[in-house]
């Protein structure tokens, strides 16, 4: 049973502890044993909480600093149109975009020939040992369309290639590479213009530089893609090899047994043979003496005829473009002839799906129709066959089976812009096609030139293009441009005079896609939807791009 004092506590706690208190305060002796008793909990709990508001006031002053003491770098305000404009002078068929002077943002690059720069600062012709007029090389800002640098580089400019690797674990610098004629091969310094090698090619004065200017794979052994020049002399093609790295050559001129009608490219194959109608092993082999790194692939030697050793054609009349399909080496080759285009295999040089009877304008380009899935999409022209013509139109084909996505009725020139393509948050494609001004018509200028305009689409909306601005000068090089990462989609133009021999103006213009979208035209190719106009523009005004992966 409980005692007294126990029974009275368990009733009246309050009064209990009163009594405590009390007693403790009359025995100090007792109640400084307590404290020196005291757990150790409480004095780490006390050290716990000191530390907690440390730690938070160390963030908030770290916050305050970042936010209100450290200046944040000033982000480059990026004009949305800029124009450049060239008096007396002719333009190049090419443009490059890269981020040159470390703003973030893709600057321009592109050729044109002139007497004189555009600013007093540049070196003359004569300067660099060229009579005038010659070809400039110029990089303007993609911000606001400022000289970042400007040269001459050549007489005049029969290839040029500015996507070269250099060698692993080198700090050189970025190069373009330019084919110059009559007889120069040089190098320049992307990022500031200068001089990286010049040499004089052993090109014959009679021969023809054909494009494109193909990579092959490391040859010297610099750890660098080399580079391979073909010429055609008559009806014989050969074959230059060149260090990328230094541009010297390698060994002497090497036939290709081949004729220059049909397009080139270099393809290799998983074991590193590289095919350019013909072996480059054996190209290599011509021009040394030796074997060189390459090595033999049994399947692909079987595929080349015992004398000519030349690579069969799937092509249907000539061939007008080879280009490969996105993706890992090895990956599809789609060639595309006069008559019919067909994807191949990229080892087995197999067609994927039947070949497309069609009248190729100009080179097809890639991008998703659907989400995710590469497709093709190809400007077709009104076909061979006169009894039977194909109206013109835009074919998107899906790559993995060649089976027709959409096509849209888009009247164009042959001979026109290329088409161009970027990538959308939605994992989809927005498409960029020149057709003539009047959609359906031959719409002309008063100086008897057809009006060009340029067309948006996008999959979400199959049955709708946007016209977002037409030209009636002669357009020389087009492209679309994502300038900054996943943001300012814009379009780059250069116009010029279409014959080289007759200078004129040359225009460099750049206009961001959604400040034209307002005021675009809504053209509608089949039976109206639900949408008004502006509801349209309003959805093409909200799409959203991305890089590329």
């Amino acid at each position: 049973m409980l005692d007294h004092k126990d029974l009275e506590a368990e009733i009246h706690p309050l009064k209990n502890e009163e009594r405590k208190s009390q007693e403790n305060l009359g025995n100090p002796s007792k109640n400084e044993d307590n404290v020196k008793s005291a757990p150790p909990q409480s004095r780490l709990s006390r050290c716990r909480a000191a530390a907690f508001f440390l730690s938070l006031f160390l963030c908030l002053f770290v916050v305050f600093v970042v936010s209100f003491v450290i200046p944040c770098p000033d982000r480059p305000a990026s004009q949305r149109m800029w124009r450049i404009d060239y008096s007396a002078a002719v333009i190049y068929d090419f443009l490059a975009v890269d981020d040159i002077n470390g703003d973030r943002i893709q600057d321009v690059l592109f050729l044109y020939k002139n007497t004189n720069s555009s600013n007093n600062f540049s070196r003359s012709c004569v300067d660099e040992g060229f009579s005038s007029p010659c070809t400039f090389a110029a990089a303007v800002s993609g911000a606001n369309g400022s000289t970042l640098w400007e040269r001459p580089v050549a007489q005049d400019v029969a290839l040029v290639e500015c996507a070269v690797p250099q060698p692993r674990g080198s700090e050189a610098p970025s190069a373009c590479i330019l084919v110059g004629r009559p007889s120069s091969f040089i190098a320049v310094n992307l990022f500031t213009g200068e001089t990286l090698w010049n040499h004089s090619s052993s090109f014959s004065g009679n021969a023809s530089i054909l494009s494109p200017l193909l990579q092959v794979p490391d040859v010297d052994g610099d750890g660098a893609p080399d580079l391979l020049v073909l010429t055609q002399e008559r009806e014989e093609v050969s074959g230059h090899l060149y260090s990328g790295s230094t541009g010297h050559q390698i060994g002497l001129r090497g036939s290709l047994g081949v004729d220059g009608e049909s397009g080139f490219l270099l393809h290799v194959t998983r074991t590193a043979s590289s095919l350019c109608g013909c072996s480059v092993k054996g190209l290599y082999e011509k021009v040394t003496g030796s074997g060189g790194p390459f090595k033999s692939d049994p399947h692909w030697e079987s595929m080349l005829n015992a004398t000519t050793r030349r690579m069969l054609s799937h092509s249907s009349g000539a061939v007008r473009y080879l280009m490969h399909v996105p993706g890992n080496a090895g990956a599809d080759v789609l060639l595309v002839g006069s008559e019919a285009f067909v994807l191949l295999d990229g080892q087995e040089l197999t067609p994927r799906w039947t070949p497309k009877a069609a009248h190729v304008l100009r080179k097809p380009i890639f991008g998703r129709y659907k989400p995710d899935t590469l497709a093709v999409a190809v400007e077709n022209g009104t076909g061979t066959d006169r009894q039977c013509p194909l109206p013109p139109q835009i074919l998107f084909l899906d790559l993995g089976t060649g089976a027709v996505l959409c096509s849209l009725a888009l009247p164009s020139l042959p001979g026109g812009p290329l088409s161009a393509s970027l990538p959308t948050a939605d994992h989809r494609s927005a498409f960029f096609f020149w057709g003539l001004h009047e959609l359906g018509s031959t719409s002309e200028t008063e100086t008897g030139e057809a009006r060009h305009s340029l067309y948006m689409f996008h999959p979400t909306l199959p049955r709708v293009l946007l016209e977002l601005a037409n030209v009636s000068t002669h357009i020389v090089a087009f492209d679309a441009v994502l300038f900054e990462p996943s943001r300012h989609a814009a379009y780059i133009l250069l116009t010029g005079p279409a014959d080289s021999e007759a200078p004129g103006l040359v225009s460099v213009i750049k206009h961001k896609v959604r400040d034209l979208v307002p005021s675009s035209r809504v053209v509608r190719l089949g039976e109206g939807g639900p949408d008004s106009d502006q509801a349209i523009r309003d959805r093409f005004s909200r799409l959203r791009y991305q890089s590329e992966a």
